[in-house]
């Protein structure tokens, strides 16, 4: 049997084709130059809209999160340059171009070149906002850099004066355009630093095209905002203008005006709250006064004041009692401490090396008395035992009894004692031993107690 083959679902193919467009390195990035048409603005934020040109035409879609920061509003039949990716709208099966960038075209090489400038400083962390100064609240002075011949500085000067007049105004006046414009702008900001003389700077210029406004995208001048040790609100072209200034600077505003709003506060306001602050003050002064008042008269009315000798009798009284209970503690803790010492005394003086040395001095002469009267009934005793033991040894002593005439009779090899007859025969040689000496004798003959005679013949 044949094998059968594979078959697919709508779905898996429009999956398919989707993972393969977006794999591909041209059409994942991609720049597109066409006519809008079609164009419509979603209440989601989503702008959805078809790029054409005299051949062709492509469905694309920007979303909110793309399109929020447009340096301009797309109109039908405007011709832009668009850039994105192609992919695949897997439920419909069509592919469209889904924009994450856009401009008007014409300007192609100088929005290329602010992309690249802005993704530059904002890695170096130009842009962070950590590193940027607050605004003083209330500038001694202000430092104004623009044109002096713009809509701008008029606006900026007017607001100033109508909300702050007493600020004095230092106008540095620059080319706001044209090749010069950057040097032009970085100069007076290195001078108003040098100056010295303001709190708080607004650079900028009235609204134009990307062209008129390229002075403020210029490297040069960014890092010379970024440099300045005086804070910097940018105040460039309107609201939907935005430059690399303002990136850079400390504050942006949306328009000159606006630039001198954020600069000083108004004048009429700082009264406002002026009046405020004095009239919380003088609220919370009556009702601090009145409360004083009252307390006195509380304090006034207390029977400590109406009657103060009984009070005072009252605190007499009790400080006698105070003053027994202290005494009488007082006594008894000493009388206790006392006791304590003579505890600690009497055992400190148990273990005084000189009183330890004396007692064991005395412990030691009697253990040696004792010791010699034991040595000395030691000795009478076994003095007594020997002699005993003497006249006993003498009672007995073999000696003692032949110096009473009896003798003691050996064998010849005087090795065994003759206690009996029965121990020689007649004829043997014994020897005889007397309190004074030795006798050899031959026995001849032997008689037994019985009578009986015998003899050798």
């Amino acid at each position: 049997m044949a094998d059968q083959p594979r078959i697919y679902s709508i779905k898996d193919i429009n999956r398919y084709i989707r993972m393969k467009l977006e794999s591909d390195a041209l059409l994942s990035d991609v720049w597109l130059r066409g006519e809008i048409s079609n164009f419509t603005h979603h209440s989601s934020g989503h702008m959805y809209f078809t790029l054409k040109d005299k051949d062709s035409r492509l469905k694309c879609i920007m979303f909110a999160s793309h399109n929020q920061r447009l340096p301009f509003i797309p109109r039908e039949g405007a011709k832009v340059m668009a850039r994105g990716n192609v992919s695949v709208y897997e439920r419909d099966g069509n592919y469209q171009f889904y924009v994450t960038a856009m401009q008007p075209d014409g300007i192609g090489s100088l929005y290329l070149a602010y992309e690249q400038l802005k993704s530059k400083l904002e890695t170096e962390g130009l842009f962070a906002e950590s590193r940027k100064r607050p605004i003083p609240r209330f500038p001694r002075a202000i430092g104004i850099i623009t044109s002096p011949t713009g809509a701008a500085v008029r606006d900026i000067i007017i607001t100033l004066q109508r909300r702050h007049p007493s600020i004095p105004v230092y106008v540095f006046p620059v080319l706001v355009q044209g090749t010069q414009a950057a040097p032009s702008i970085v100069k007076a900001i290195e001078s108003m630093n040098r100056f010295g003389e303001v709190d708080v700077l607004i650079v900028g210029r009235g609204g134009g095209s990307l062209e008129e406004l390229w002075a403020f995208n210029e490297e040069p001048v960014a890092r010379s905002i970024a440099a300045s040790q005086i804070p910097v609100i940018s105040a460039v072209g309107h609201e939907t203008d935005f430059t690399i200034a303002d990136f850079v600077a400390d504050l942006r505003a949306a328009t000159p005006t606006a630039a001198a709003e954020l600069a000083v506060p108004h004048v009429a306001e700082l009264q406002q709250q002026l009046a405020r602050q004095r009239q919380r003050l003088e609220q919370s002064l009556r009702m601090m006064v009145q409360g004083r008042k009252e307390q006195l008269q509380r304090v006034r009315r207390s029977p400590f004041f109406v009657h103060p000798r009984k009070y005072l009798l009252d605190q007499a009284q009790r400080l006698d009692r105070l003053q027994e209970r202290l005494q009488h503690r007082t006594l008894r803790l000493t009388e206790r401490g006392k006791a304590r010492l003579e505890r600690l005394q009497s055992q400190l003086a148990g273990h005084h090396p000189g009183e330890q040395a004396a007692f064991a001095a005395k412990r030691l002469q009697g253990d040696v008395k004792r010791l010699e009267q034991a040595m000395v009934s030691s000795l009478k005793e076994r003095r007594l035992q020997l002699h005993g033991a003497i006249r006993q040894l003498d009672a007995l002593s073999p000696l003692k009894v032949m110096a009473r005439g009896y003798s003691l009779v050996y064998d010849e090899q005087e090795k065994r004692l003759i206690k009996s007859i029965a121990d020689v025969q007649p004829g043997d040689l014994v020897r005889v031993k007397v309190a004074d000496g030795q006798l050899d004798c031959h026995v001849w003959s032997m008689k037994g107690e019985d009578g009986v005679e015998s003899s050798g013949e």
